[in-house]
């Protein structure tokens, strides 16, 4: 559900609160499950918020997102071999990293 919480900012033109997100996702997931993916998006700095009335309202990183990813594939390219590299990388990140990395990828296979 991430990824898609996720696309559905980032498709969006203006921030989105969770109500707005859910109905974007359509009937399922809960109210509840998507505000709680927000708040962790938010605690792992892929989403930024900001207070909209009683609750916040969201919207993707995406140059602070952008920035980290190029930096991240520097430091990649140049090391050799990458099946040694990149799974010491991952092998580094934290639970949510790692729920968080599994549900792109799970996102993006054909």
């Amino acid at each position: 559900m991430t990824a898609e919480v996720v696309a559905a900012l980032a498709a969006a033109d203006v921030p989105l609160s969770p109500a707005q997100v859910q109905a974007a996702l359509g009937s399922e997931p809960g109210y509840e499950s998507v505000q709680t993916t927000l708040v962790r998006l938010w605690e792992m700095g892929v989403v930024a918020r900001r207070p909209d009335g009683r609750g916040h309202v969201y919207w993707p990183m995406r140059e602070a997102a952008a920035d980290a990813a190029r930096r991240m594939r520097a430091a990649l390219a140049g090391r050799r071999p990458r099946r040694s590299a990149v799974p010491q990388f991952v092998g580094g990140f934290d639970a949510a990293d790692a729920a968080l990395l599994r549900a792109l990828l799970a996102g993006i296979g054909p």
